[in-house]
């Protein structure tokens, strides 16, 4: 499915009625240039790969680019797309929401990165804050790949902007927490 369609798709279904629905048989249409991004990134800011959260996994672009440069030490989220993410990755992705995660689900977790792909411009601007804040309690540092120029994050939500890498319109963007 390219683009337009999943565009079109969100529009009849929502968002979350797309996922629901076609989960099981998710693919990013831009893969290749999920693999170009975590190339880039992991070597231009030596990203520390130690235990990575792959938020909102799909079905496995950002786990299977890790997994080429040697990273073994991942954990996979997606409520709608872990069947299609076991499929690929023969790994187990777990089935929390960005609601459960915002409730606080990971709670005493700790990861050296999360990457979270394609996914938090679809997260409704007022729930961004305490979604934010409970990542920045897991982890140091994180990289949002995004087709977009959103969300906008803001450093009272626990994430500090560092630098941004654009491939072909994809950005990946760096953050810290202070």
């Amino acid at each position: 499915m390219d683009k337009k369609a999943i565009r079109r798709e969100y529009e009849t279904y929502s968002v979350q009625g797309f996922y629901e629905r076609f989960g099981d048989e998710y693919r990013n249409p831009h893969e290749a240039l999920i693999n170009r991004v975590i190339e880039e990134s992991v070597n231009k800011w030596q990203l520390n790969c130690d235990r990575v959260l792959d938020l909102a996994c799909g079905s496995g672009e950002v786990t299977l680019a890790l997994q080429s440069f040697g990273v073994t030490n991942i954990t996979g989220i997606d409520p709608y797309t872990y069947n299609a993410y076991c499929q690929r990755t023969g790994k187990q992705a777990e089935i929390y929401t960005f609601e459960d995660i915002a409730a606080g689900v990971l709670r005493g977790r700790n990861y050296s990165l999360i990457v979270c792909s394609f996914a938090l411009h679809l997260v409704d601007r007022s729930r961004l804050p305490l979604l934010l804040y409970h990542l920045s309690l897991i982890a140091d540092t994180m990289v949002i790949i995004t087709p977009h120029k959103r969300p906008q994050l803001k450093s009272e939500w626990g994430w500090i902007f560092l630098d941004e890498i654009t491939i072909e319109r994809v950005r990946a963007w760096l953050f810290q927490t202070p």
